[in-house]
């Protein structure tokens, strides 16, 4: 059994996701399919990028991750198929995995190719699931790709005392993520203090552990999950409450001691 983990930005409203996970049981009758989200917004793959990079860690060896957002890029699409780190993943080749993913090695990414009838993506899909659920090597599914695409992820605009970083994510608590990382945020302040700011409100000058650190109702940062800066509301909905919208920036500022 083949644990396949689904993101994409097929919402809940249509049909399309059951018709994914259709396909890829009638090819691969005991994969155990988790639904991770399919409410990505629109084509979004930098917010995708995000959710593979927070969860890809928690799976064991050997899932399939497969990532079908903004799967019809091109006119002349393709699905691929690689691995990394143990694990497999599978979705368009429109920089998606790029941007979730510094160190891939192009030369062993491989192009899904069925027959030119069932050529459609969510054939090409279950057909990559299906190979490796039946463990077979990933040079079954197709010919090495050709060209690997990238895209530049936006990254925080940086000097010796303030990081201008942005927001990339929403979540469904309305909690605002922002594209710091706890390391790279630890490396810049070198223990100084510092304030974020953003919008008009007081700036928050103290990394949070917990959401009940602060009083209900009150602004808080913090480190998330996947250890990327977090503004949230006790109790609240952030991002309604402060106003603050994806692609916004925000503001952190060392001082010296």
């Amino acid at each position: 059994m083949k644990l396949v983990t689904l993101i994409s930005d097929f919402g809940t409203k249509d049909h399309y996701a059951a018709l994914l996970k259709g396909r890829i049981l009638t090819h691969s009758s005991n994969a155990q399919i988790i639904d991770v989200t399919h409410e990505i917004d629109t084509h979004d793959i930098r917010q995708a990028a995000y959710i593979l990079n927070a969860i890809c860690k928690k799976f064991p060896k050997g899932t399939i991750h497969i990532v079908a957002v903004n799967n019809y890029y091109d006119p002349k699409f393709e699905i691929i198929l690689f691995e990394y780190k143990d694990q497999y993943y599978l979705g368009p080749n429109n920089g998606i995995f790029s941007l979730a993913f510094d160190s891939i090695d192009e030369s062993q990414v491989y192009k899904v190719i069925l027959d030119e009838s069932e050529q459609d993506l969510f054939n090409l899909i279950a057909h990559g699931v299906s190979l490796i659920a039946q463990d077979m090597s990933i040079t079954e599914v197709g010919p090495p790709l050709h060209q690997f695409e990238k895209k530049i992820d936006i990254q925080p605009v940086i000097n010796n005392d303030e990081i201008r970083a942005t927001i990339i994510h929403i979540d469904k608590f309305d909690n605002v993520i922002v594209n710091v990382h706890k390391e790279f945020f630890e490396y810049i302040r070198k223990d100084r203090p510092f304030e974020i700011f953003f919008k008009y409100y007081n700036p928050v000058k103290k990394i949070s552990e917990t959401y009940s650190d602060a009083p209900i109702g009150e602004v808080l940062c913090l480190f998330n999950s996947a250890n990327y800066l977090e503004i949230a509301i006790n109790m609240g909905k952030a991002a309604s409450q402060l106003d603050l919208i994806k692609d916004e920036t925000i503001q952190i500022k060392f001082y010296d001691l």
